[in-house]
């Protein structure tokens, strides 16, 4: 079993923050591999614990799906402030960072641009230039593996709470790597601490680890589906389901007016490496089509190495726009906190995929055109890479 950051933490007895006033970032998923949580482990080691602050979802997970906000409160064992960091505002008050010296961030990730916990966290750590606060990053696997790397960098004209920074969709980086890399990049003036891995290699998937895999937000229950998220989540920016209101979403995808063997045949013969698409229908508990019998599909990843979710969601939208062009839709704004731009575009990273729909063109074009860029992206996170492959 690999050693996190907060594991090495707290096996060192928490020294590194002894005497300091502290503020920790984080929500369920931040536990030992022995499913500790990090404020229980600081505060065994006699940290002074000052407060708390929660990512989208809520610190303790509760809340679904996107614009859903969440409000503070006072944690009920530790008698402490818990901030919500997700709402119209989603950086820390300066009045609270003040009475602080060093902000703790041990927060899970999931490999991919649009997942909103990276961009907490840097929102966090520009909060903390301003105060003249240190940063402390307990780092944790990229869990679908740090090897690959899939899409063109963020068009910075689309800059959103869903990319900050001009990463692609599948970044391969773990969250510190992430933070370094703009850190040094975008010139933040705070003090970045990194608390490394023991153990964790970049070819690793999470179940390589040997820890429990907890969910890191309520529509990401398993492994299967942070591997299909960085493609599926695109789903999210029309009006076809992405599977909320299922049990397995973002691996399950339709909608009332697709046929569900139509759409397997024409994703089977788009020849993706890796997936499998099963025909299904299925009827949502909650969220988009709620209780209306969709026809649609289910992912079946069966080689992790080779699959490219990116690839595949892109695939997934032009099947269904193309098979269904009485039905299909962009979804219109709002989209976390934007208002005018097209979900689609924000998500995507630039409007090239929507224009590309729009116009009849083959989204197979794009992926030709994203091969420099991926390997222009290898190269310059090279020196931010804190793993061996």
């Amino acid at each position: 079993m690999i050693q996190t950051g907060i594991d090495i933490l707290f096996h060192d007895g928490c020294s590194a923050l002894k005497g300091r006033r502290i503020g920790l970032l984080a929500n369920p998923a931040s536990t030992t591999s022995d499913l500790r949580h990090t404020s229980d482990v600081l505060h065994s080691c006699g940290i002074t614990l000052l407060c708390l602050f929660g990512p989208q979802h809520g610190y303790t997970g509760e809340t679904q799906a996107n614009m859903i906000e969440w409000e503070g409160y006072t944690h009920p064992k530790l008698g402490i402030p818990v901030y919500s960091l997700y709402g119209r505002k989603r950086e820390p008050e300066q009045s609270v960072l003040e009475n602080l010296d060093t902000v703790v961030i041990d927060l899970p990730d999931v490999g991919a641009r649009p997942y909103t916990y990276l961009w907490t966290a840097v929102l966090t750590m520009q909060a903390c230039a301003e105060a003249g606060v240190e940063i402390l990053v307990c780092d944790r696997p990229n869990p679908i593996g740090g090897g690959l790397v899939e899409g063109p960098p963020l068009d910075m004209r689309y800059k959103s709470f869903v990319g900050l920074y001009p990463l692609p969709m599948r970044h391969g980086l773990t969250i510190a790597e992430a933070l370094k890399m703009i850190h040094g990049r975008d010139g933040v003036r705070c003090t970045l601490n990194i608390i490394k891995m023991e153990g964790w290699r970049r070819s690793m998937f999470y179940e390589d680890t040997e820890i429990p895999w907890i969910l890191p937000s309520p529509n990401i229950p398993a492994v299967d589906t942070a591997l299909v998220y960085p493609g599926s989540v695109l789903i999210e920016g029309t009006n076809v389901s992405e599977g909320r209101g299922t049990t397995k979403p973002f691996e399950i995808i339709g909608a009332p007016w697709i046929d569900q063997d139509d759409f397997a045949g024409a994703l089977s013969r788009a020849d993706l490496t890796g997936v499998l698409f099963r025909p299904i229908s299925f009827k949502p508990t909650w969220d988009m089509y709620r209780d209306e019998c969709c026809g649609g599909v289910q992912l079946h990843v069966l080689d992790r190495s080779h699959f490219q979710p990116v690839r595949c969601g892109y695939t997934i939208i032009e099947a269904a726009a193309r098979l269904y062009p009485d039905h299909f839709r962009w979804k219109e704004p709002p989209y976390e906190y934007e208002w005018e731009l097209l979900p689609i575009d924000l998500i995507s990273g630039s409007s090239s995929l929507r224009e590309t729909i729009d116009t009849g063109g083959e989204v197979a074009e794009l992926f030709r055109s994203w091969e420099k860029e991926e390997d222009r992206f290898r190269e310059e996170r090279e020196e931010y890479l804190l793993y061996e492959r």
